[in-house]
């Protein structure tokens, strides 16, 4: 095999990747269009149209850690909260993106609405929410949700599906079960953004793009600078 275009083994189909093209012409991102050149408020409105056309899982974004052996790893999570400070999304702190968030605090979201042909990236430092916010969020989980964090040692290597489904019996058993505490492995992630960037697809691949960093010159560290980044 040593040599040889290892593509070969791929099988036949129909489906020629290379042809499948779209040419993006729903909207235009312009900067005199963005009011006071805020990232916060853009993401919302963003966020507000992308729910208010019925997308499926509009809060499902891409969450890129890097651990300590460099390599990248991403995976999709839930938005869960968003305020002054930045998103915020719920796990369990053993699993890989959590031992990987604890040797290196930076990541990066990515939202993809295809139907609105609009992907927003989010850089920064994740730090843990506080204990509160992470019960009273664990609280308004549905009870087999919240059993399942429980059962779940998420990211571990298990045998097969027998072993999950015999925790979370185990688990459901338990003298609490009807009402469990929140998992001290468990809880909430907020990532404090200093680079947004807006994309929204423009004809001919000549894409919008706005780029929001945090404003050095600012005495005190508010404000964001807009620059536009070619597609």
């Amino acid at each position: 095999m040593t040599g040889k275009n290892t593509l070969a083994t791929v099988p036949s189909t129909h489906l020629h990747l290379a042809d499948i093209r779209t040419d993006y012409t729903r909207d235009v991102l312009l900067e005199d269009a963005v009011q006071l050149l805020e990232p916060f408020a853009l993401f919302g409105a963003w966020m507000e149209q992308a729910v208010q056309a019925g997308l499926e899982d509009a809060n499902a974004m891409t969450l890129s850690t890097v651990g300590s052996d460099l390599r990248p790893s991403s995976r999709v999570v839930l938005l869960k909260g968003l305020d002054a400070q930045g998103p915020v999304w719920f796990t369990n702190y053993h699993s890989r993106k959590g031992r990987e968030l604890a040797g290196n605090p930076f990541a990066a979201l990515q939202f993809h609405w295809v139907a609105l042909q609009r992907v927003v990236r989010i850089e920064g430092r994740v730090e843990k929410v506080g204990a509160e916010e992470s019960d009273l969020y664990f609280a308004s989980r549905p009870l087999a949700s919240r059993l399942g964090a429980w059962a779940s040692p998420q990211s571990e290597a298990i045998a097969n599906r027998a072993v999950l489904e015999a925790r979370l019996a185990e688990v459901s058993q338990r003298p609490d079960a009807d009402d469990p505490a929140r998992p001290g492995h468990w809880g909430g992630y907020r990532l404090i953004p200093d680079r947004w960037e807006f994309w929204q697809g423009r004809a001919s691949r000549l894409h919008d793009r706005l780029q929001f960093t945090r404003a050095q010159a600012q005495a005190d560290g508010s404000g964001w600078k807009v620059q536009r980044l070619a597609p």
